[in-house]
């Protein structure tokens, strides 16, 4: 009873805090089964949408970071590194911090070890103006601390030295690197030995590879139905994605059509052999080079593919071919007698075009983009599509998601690995939870965009603490602790202040309330990443 009534004080006193700030009245939102309602769910995203129409405020000024002051440009922008390179670099290790390439990093330097690795950064000769930036994180068990092993160089874009001699910088995310070994310098900067990962390139349905592949073996080793499985189709009414939508560009008739007369042989060969349909509708002359092609592709190379099959079954599918082929030019007349049966059991190349499409880097990027369009409405990402590298990235460090599942999008090797991943946390992250007690506090829908750079970003307080925080348009069981300040604020023209969660008393973020009549919205709110569950339903 002493803690229903406690909290009914706390919210209160949230809402006299608020209504203090003569802005408008707010209604008090309460968490109820209908959080679990998907339509509920769309409805919000479709309000935000609209709300975000209405806003006045300029999402520049907060990816500019302002706070920090005056900083000057440093003029310079590093080649990328070669991957595989091994170098040396000042390291910052940094708590509730995951950075992807190309997101920003602000940084508040106050401490001498750190600004000594700073002065080193900017004077260094293999990587100038290069920092390296791990996440650490305390184990749930005994609370130690652990290094993440997989990280990003940083590039210092902006800077700017106060007269107490710390540092103002503005960094910008730039390679991954694994983290070989770690240690402190003689003048206590902590440097780490990196070797740049090499990403791989975007995928497309491989055309090309048509002939080079190696053969599978028949329907009765594999189970794949004729569409794209649900978990991975796009933009449909319950937010998945449709990748067999009915644009001509997608479609297999309009892949098969691209085909020369060989490709399609083998092609509609494969599926004939899956489905079972009768391989005598084929002419003899696709046959012929049907046959012909499927002789060479035992001494294709493909082992790493998803394509590969165990070598006996590439013996018996050339054995087999070869020994029809034999047949065909001892006496022609014998082709038509041929038992098709058997051709059906000989190991058929390639998988049908949905399989291909499900590990088309470009394809997963467009399924990525509309699904965030959905839930978000903004920035548009068109650009992005066509570069699904930066894409996946993008969307990695924007995911409502904990720090250890955002570190995990990190550490995955393979864009089309890293794009079906995220597809499968859009689908299936709903409710966001306070790490400590799993109270329900927003949905992923309560999503708000106040910065440029998008939904979530890292800022930093004047001690120096980097904090990474989604911002929402409205969340639920908060309560307010202090008075809104104005001085040192993330986003120009809005007061802050910090916010617990009402249930633990864990400090979640912050409320930040405008100062000025006609700035909209309102009121928004800032919750740390690294204070949202691991839960992800």
């Amino acid at each position: 009873m002493a803690d229903n009534e406690r909290l009914l004080a706390r919210e209160r006193l949230q809402i006299e805090q608020i209504r203090a700030l003569d802005l408008e009245e707010l209604e008090v939102e309460e968490v109820d089964d209908d959080y679990n309602d998907d339509s509920s769910a769309d409805d919000a995203a479709a309000t935000g949408r609209g709300m975000a129409d209405e806003y006045t405020f300029n999402t520049c000024l907060a990816s500019l970071h302002t706070y920090l002051g005056e900083v000057e440009d440093t003029h310079h922008r590093m080649a990328f590194l070669d991957g595989g390179a091994v170098l040396n670099l000042p390291i910052f290790y940094l708590e509730g911090v995951v950075l992807f390439p190309d997101a920003t990093l602000p940084l508040r330097v106050i401490q001498p070890n750190f600004v000594v690795a700073i002065e080193r950064a900017l004077s260094q000769v293999d990587a100038p103006y290069t920092i390296g930036v791990i996440r650490v994180y305390r184990d749930p068990n005994n609370r130690s601390i652990k290094f993440a092993n997989i990280g990003t160089t940083a590039e210092i874009r902006q800077y700017r030295r106060l007269e107490d001699g710390s540092l103002n910088v503005v960094t910008r995310g730039q390679q991954r690197f694994r983290l070989r070994r770690r240690w402190i310098d003689v003048e206590g900067a902590p440097y780490g030995e990196i070797q740049i990962i090499e990403e791989d390139v975007p995928l497309r349905a491989p055309r090309a590879a048509f002939g080079d592949l190696a053969p599978f073996s028949n329907r009765k080793g594999h189970s794949f139905p004729r569409a794209m499985p649900s978990h991975a189709s796009r933009g449909n009414s319950n937010g998945s994605m449709d990748v067999d939508n009915d644009s001509e560009a997608n479609s297999d008739e309009s892949f098969e059509s691209a085909l020369s007369l060989t490709e399609k042989g083998i092609h509609q060969s494969a599926i004939e052999s899956y489905y079972g349909s009768d391989v005598s509708t084929s002419s003899d002359g696709e046959k012929s080079e049907f046959l012909s092609q499927g002789s060479q592709s035992k001494d294709s190379d493909s082992t790493d593919s998803l394509h590969s099959c165990p070598e006996s079954l590439v013996d018996l599918g050339s054995s087999s071919i070869s020994e029809m082929q034999s047949s065909k030019q001892k006496d022609p007349s014998s082709w038509r007698n041929t038992d098709y049966k058997q051709i059906r059991r000989v190991p058929r190349a390639f998988w049908p075009y949905w399989v291909y499409r499900m590990y088309d880097s470009y394809c997963l990027a467009q399924g990525v983009a509309d699904m965030w369009k959905q839930i978000v409405g903004a920035p548009l990402m068109d650009g992005l599509v066509k570069k699904p590298d930066l894409l996946s990235f993008y969307i990695a460090s924007k995911l409502p998601v904990s720090e250890s599942t955002r570190q995990e999008l990190l550490e995955i090797d393979g864009i089309s690995y890293r794009l079906r991943r995220e597809i499968e946390l859009l689908q299936t992250v709903n409710l966001l939870r306070c790490k400590t007690c799993q109270t329900v506090f927003a949905r992923r829908s309560d999503m708000l965009v106040m910065s440029s750079d998008g939904p979530l970003g890292a800022y930093v307080n004047p001690y120096g603490c980097v904090h990474e925080i989604m911002t929402l348009y409205k969340a639920t069981g908060l309560a307010l602790v202090g008075s809104a300040v104005k001085e040192y604020s993330w986003f120009p023209g809005y007061a802050w202040t910090v916010t617990n969660c009402a249930t633990c008393e864990t400090q979640m973020g912050w409320l930040f309330t405008a100062t000025k009549k006609n700035l909209k919205p309102k009121l928004f709110w800032g919750i740390r990443s690294s204070q949202v569950s691991d839960d992800l339903h």
